[in-house]
């Protein structure tokens, strides 16, 4: 997952029961990126990282857009994750 590897992590720790503060910020992250970019369900998110409730992933997902309003380095980590994204795409067809 590239959200693990940019934040230098584990996917297994991203997904995972531990809610340890390195870990918070990296898989609200992830649970935005996944919202905004696959259109996925809150209930599909929170499946994906490790069966979490949808209100979670809601929650996680609006404390990050917050973020990115108001602080550069989250908007910065955003667009690089988005540009990751979107570079490690296969073309279709």
């Amino acid at each position: 997952m590239i959200v693990a590897d940019f934040y230098g992590l584990e996917v297994a720790d991203i997904s995972g029961p531990r809610r340890s503060k390195q870990l918070i910020k990296p898989r609200q992250v992830a649970m935005y990126l996944l919202r905004e970019e696959t259109k996925s369900s809150l209930p599909q998110i929170g499946g994906v990282l490790g069966g979490r409730d949808h209100t979670t992933v809601m929650y996680g997902c609006e404390k990050i857009a917050n973020r990115i309003e108001e602080d550069d380095q989250t908007r910065r980590e955003v667009i690089a994750l988005r540009e990751l994204l979107y570079n490690h795409r296969v073309p279709v067809g």
